[in-house]
């Protein structure tokens, strides 16, 4: 039985498989469309020959294997996919006996960044088996896509990272045997001898699953080469991690320290707080209790604060704080040197006491301080005012009892009549000697009236008297008559003078009387 074989007839062209289309391969532009050489570039003139000199097929892909750009004839190493048509990937597209291989060449390639040249490969093409050498050589990365004319030339508006040219030429013709062996893989039936072409057959399929078995084990060299040099990063990233994390525990650790600090301050910081706002308390009720007004100023004299008292003595509100005090109208009689006396306590340092009277009638003590810190800087000045109204009423009732008492002494041991009496006549004083003069004694005289020591016919003449002292005018001395506790009349020399309060009002009239006749050289006992 005649043995029959699918061959290739001689000088038959072999079936062109399915390429990718067109906005896929991009061809470089034909020469003959250019009219003329003299009208091309020296450059794109010798590019041109050059590739018309190149017989290799050659496809430009990324790390992925998506092609981007296909050149010559490449269907005996690449065929269409079935099913849908979308990203054409030249790992998907390699004929039988380069898939493993482009595949194992193209990861050694991305991580080597270097050429990689495998030779001796057999890709069945139609049935029949080339010799293919396979060269991948990575390329710089294109940032963007080229423009020829204003129309993209490249399909690939960004491309990846990197490039990677793989070229794919016939490379030398092997063994006829290792050829018949190979094709016997592909008989049908018809073989000279059964045994022989069921061998062919087996030898063939052996050596083709050595192959691929070849590549597959440098397939998974490579990828555990790389798993293990993740494995590496992952490893040296874990440990950064676990560094990163001690570092971060420690942190921890110090922010709780710190915050347990910061609470402890802040606990003291609140204790502080509520002493100074209760010491702040106790120092504005002693302000207020001791009912003394205070004034506290800085060194220009601008108001820093003042207790409510204050606010009887000088006009001031809460929005006067921070004005001069020079700015403001203080109710005092007399006194308007109140900036003058700060500033010279300032530049001196000694205290300075004033006693000022209020409108209201009211009398101070102004006492100006210099306003000193702990640290015994003066920041300013305490002006204050101490009521001493009463004080002052006390010192002037005594200064008024010392003269009254002098004068109780000069009227008691006067050789002449000394009386006191008021606006209406009612006697208020009587001294000895009108008693020895008169006859009365000073508590019946006490009970009279004046007009009861003056004679019917005078009376008229004392009144006009009484009125005319009353307007505080100065009558000199006359001579007047007066009665007896007998009933007899006397001549006297009288001396009256009228009695005038602080308000310059007449309250009483004093008088000095001697009996007509007393010795020239007598002492009169007038009041002094």
């Amino acid at each position: 039985m005649t043995a029959r074989r699918k061959t290739q007839a001689p000088g038959a062209t072999k079936t062109t498989p399915v390429v990718p289309p067109e906005p896929i391969m991009v061809q470089p532009k034909d020469l003959g469309n250019r009219s003329t050489p003299g009208k091309m570039s020296l450059r794109e003139l010798t590019e041109q020959a050059l590739l018309r000199q190149v017989a290799s097929s050659g496809a430009l892909v990324n790390g992925h294997g998506d092609i981007l750009y296909l050149h010559g004839r490449t269907g005996m190493y690449l065929q269409s996919a079935p099913g849908e048509v979308g990203v054409y990937n030249i790992l998907k597209m390699a004929r039988q006996g380069l898939r493993g291989e482009l595949t194992t060449a193209l990861h050694r390639a991305a991580g080597s960044r270097a050429q990689v040249r495998r030779t001796g490969l057999l890709v069945k093409t139609n049935g029949d088996f080339t010799p293919t050498t396979l060269t991948i050589t990575p390329l710089a990365a294109r940032p963007e896509s080229s423009r020829q004319g204003g129309e993209v030339t490249d399909p690939a508006a960004t491309l990846s990272a990197s490039l990677y040219l793989i070229i794919l030429e016939e490379g030398p013709s092997f063994d006829p045997e290792q050829a018949r062996l190979a094709a016997a893989g592909d008989a049908e039936e018809g073989a000279t001898d059964p045994d022989s072409s069921s061998l062919f057959r087996a030898t063939a399929r052996i050596a083709a699953l050595r192959q691929e078995l070849w590549a597959k084990e440098e397939y998974l060299q490579t990828a555990n080469e790389e798993l293990k040099s993740a494995n590496e990063e992952l490893q040296s990233v874990n440990e950064e991690l676990q560094s990163t994390n001690e570092e971060l525990e420690t942190a921890k650790e110090e922010l709780q320290s710190i915050n347990e600090e910061l609470a402890t301050i802040n606990t003291e910081l609140q204790n502080k707080v509520a002493d100074l706002s209760r010491a702040n308390n106790d120092m504005n009720n002693l302000l207020a209790g001791t009912g003394i007004a205070t004034l506290f100023v800085d060194l220009r004299l601008n108001i820093l604060g003042f207790t409510p008292a204050a606010t009887n003595i000088i006009n001031l509100i809460t929005s006067d704080i921070g004005r001069p005090v020079s700015d403001i109208v203080a109710n005092l009689v007399g006194y308007d040197r109140l900036a003058e006396d700060v500033l010279a306590v300032l530049a001196t340092l000694v205290a300075r006491e004033v006693e000022v009277e209020s409108a209201d009638g009211r009398w101070y003590l102004l006492r100006i301080q210099p306003y000193r810190t702990q640290d015994d800087v003066i920041e300013g000045a305490v002006i204050t005012f101490v009521d001493i109204t009463e004080a002052k009423q006390v010192k002037d009732a005594l200064h008024l009892a010392n003269e009254q008492s002098r004068l109780a002494v000069v009227v008691r041991d006067a050789h002449d009549a000394i009386t006191l009496q008021d606006l209406d006549g009612r006697i208020l004083a009587w001294n000895p000697a009108a008693v020895r003069m008169y006859g009365w004694s000073e508590t019946e005289a006490l009970a009279m009236n004046v007009h009861d020591l003056v004679p019917n016919g005078l009376r008229q003449d004392a009144l006009a008297d009484i009125h005319q002292l009353s307007r505080a005018e100065i009558l000199t001395p006359y001579r007047t008559q007066r009665l007896k506790k007998d009933g007899t009349i006397i001549e006297v020399l009288m001396t009256s003078t009228a009695l005038v309060n602080e308000a310059g009002q007449v309250y009483a009239i004093a008088t000095t009387e001697r009996a007509k006749g007393a010795k020239i050289g007598q002492p009169l006992g007038g009041m002094q």
